[in-house]
């Protein structure tokens, strides 16, 4: 289990599955999630692909240091795990604030970049999220994490597997007890502190990307994946049925089987284009004028 200094100092954890030699893909999670709300994607990608999961600053074995964080700074780590792991250029895979995460790693480091997938996340914030956000920063640092998992439970899990795995959710639901609060704050400041000009820029994208949405998500719904894949060129819009924030636990098979697909027809695009000849129709990203809209489940 592999360790890196980020540009600050701060250690950041990682790990590594999967294929030695096989095309590489970057697993980012999000608010207060670490590396093994992954491990149902790890396990699927492990035949084809090399997998590097990393615990973002202010979760799971990474340093947690106090202070607010930035999204920019938690890019830039994604970089310097490439960078430890002698990964030139990585397909990337964000989840919420791992979403947002994955998008400036395109921005700031594009050149890393073979793919983009953002699954449950947003380019900007509402005001409602960000006082919703604010309320749960606020929620664990005066009464704990225990308090602050079981408010946003109901925001992150579907409304049927509420009901079922309700006495589990402090390590079924993405923010797990474990987190101190400082720390969770400090990712919470993080994404209050966002620009959302940034939403902006993702005009320039040029490289596959998929955008993917459960139609019971209330946290990030599904209008946000529509802004994102109507302002990302190269989009396409997938929207699981009947899964909510949480849908890589929930919905892993139907989340897995689009992810393996849109990876495959992914990186036979960046092997063409490395080999500079064309690709095949059948194994070619669809580059739309519109968002591509597609139901899976």
């Amino acid at each position: 289990m592999p360790y890196v200094r980020a540009s600050d100092g701060i250690r950041l954890h990682y790990g590594v599955t999967g294929r030695r030699n096989g095309p590489p893909v970057l697993l980012i999670q999000g608010l207060g999630a670490d590396k093994h709300l992954w491990d149902l994607q790890r396990a699927a990608l492990a035949p084809r692909y090399r997998t590097l999961a990393i615990d973002n600053r202010g979760a799971g074995r990474s340093d947690k240091p106090y202070g607010a964080y930035s999204l920019e700074q938690m890019a830039d780590d994604a970089a310097a795990v490439l960078d430890h792991a002698g990964v030139e250029s990585a397909h990337i895979v964000g989840a919420s604030m791992g979403g947002a995460i994955a998008q400036l790693v395109m921005l700031r480091h594009r050149e890393r970049v073979r793919s983009l997938t953002l699954a449950c996340t947003a380019c900007r914030n509402h005001q409602w999220r960000r006082e919703l956000l604010a309320g749960w920063a606020e929620t664990a640092q005066r009464h704990g994490m225990g308090a602050m998992t079981a408010e946003a439970a109901r925001w992150t899990i579907g409304p049927r597997s509420f009901r079922r795995i309700s006495p589990a959710i402090g390590w079924l639901g993405p923010l797990g007890l474990s987190r101190p609060p400082h720390a969770f704050a400090g990712q919470v400041a993080a994404i209050l502190a966002a620009d959302d000009h940034n939403a902006a820029l993702l005009a320039d994208v040029d490289i596959p990307a998929m955008v993917i949405v459960g139609n019971q998500d209330i946290l990030t719904p599904r209008g946000d994946s529509e802004e994102l894949a109507e302002r990302i060129p190269t989009a396409e819009l997938v929207v699981i049925a009947g899964a909510a924030h949480g849908f890589m636990i929930e919905h892993a098979t139907t989340f897995n089987r689009v992810l393996l697909d849109f990876l495959g027809r992914a990186e036979a695009a960046y092997d063409a284009a490395q080999r500079a000849e064309p690709v095949e129709p059948e194994a070619a990203v669809p580059i739309p004028a519109a968002p591509r809209r597609r139901r899976a489940g």
